[in-house]
């Protein structure tokens, strides 16, 4: 049986935004998907599990909707258990941005798209800009834009506070990344209302880019908040490259470990051998 993981956002104003949330626990329910959703006032953001027929069935429903028609469904290959579960939540944010006096809703304000293949074409042309990656710190750690810039996240909220590390960009051409593009709404409009001149954000993500270009230019592997932990293209070949390194042992290593021994948990790279090793270390599913 093909599994399949749907990823997907909106972003509008939902004033039904909890009538919304019930009618989508019923649909995944009634199709036997798991996941996340999130419903907001300003949108709504899921990643779903199911059959190959039980996802293309969420999605005609989803699109069959007037206020969602145009949303960019992305799909990739599942395992039939990338979650445990699934949850359909109700919140004030499909993303928290915690932007404070800032905030705004991508609908009403957010930076233009650019797609895989022009950004492909700057790559290529050796054109002058700057990829800004708005994932958190250890999502770069397999995966990441060759020369982009990676601040440092502990999560999305942090962005504000690292603001004034990418102050040298302000007068620059800056296109801002992340795994779908649901980060990139906000993290792109966010930087053009602090007063940063051109930016764009590429249109689906990074996942988008990496189906049209595999092993090309985003190096290493995706990290996604699931049970497969990263997923790539075409990475049996040669020409996939391995960027993540143990923290332990500094060797090539696209193997994410938890520690919950300490104060606070850690989640990071660790090769096989050294996460024997250590009994306070537990593999990511």
């Amino acid at each position: 049986m093909k599994f399949q993981v749907l990823l997907y956002y909106w972003y509008g104003v939902l004033e039904d935004a909890e009538e919304i949330m019930h009618q989508q626990r019923q649909i995944c329910q009634r199709l036997g998907l798991t996941g996340r959703v999130i419903v907001a006032r300003e949108g709504i953001n899921g990643t779903i599990e199911g059959t190959l027929e039980a996802t293309e069935a969420y999605a005609k429903e989803m699109l069959a909707d007037e206020r969602f028609k145009t949303t960019h469904i992305k799909r990739s290959s599942g395992t039939g258990n990338s979650f445990p579960k699934l949850s359909v939540k109700l919140r004030q944010e499909i993303v928290s941005s915690h932007f404070g006096e800032v905030d705004f809703n991508p609908a009403e304000f957010t930076a233009p798209y650019i797609k895989a293949e022009e950004l492909h074409e700057w790559i290529q042309n050796g054109k002058e800009f700057y990829i800004v990656d708005m994932r958190n710190s250890y999502e770069h750690l397999v995966g990441h834009f060759a020369g982009s810039i990676l601040p440092e996240l502990r999560n999305f909220r942090d962005l504000k506070d690292a603001l004034p590390t990418l102050a040298h960009l302000k007068d620059k051409v800056v296109v801002t990344v992340c795994t779908g593009g649901v980060r990139c709404e906000k993290a792109s409009g966010f930087l053009l209302k602090s007063g940063f001149k051109e930016v764009y954000q590429l249109y689906g993500g990074i996942v988008t880019y990496m189906e049209k270009y595999p092993n090309k230019d985003f190096l290493g592997k995706l990290y996604v908040f699931d049970n497969r932990v990263t997923m790539g293209f075409n990475t049996d070949g040669t020409d996939h490259v391995v960027v993540g390194q143990c923290e332990k042992c500094g060797q090539p290593s696209e193997h994410y470990v938890n520690d919950d021994g300490g104060q606070y948990r850690k989640h990071f790279i660790c090769c096989e051998e050294c996460a024997a090793k250590d009994v306070m270390l537990t593999a990511v599913a």
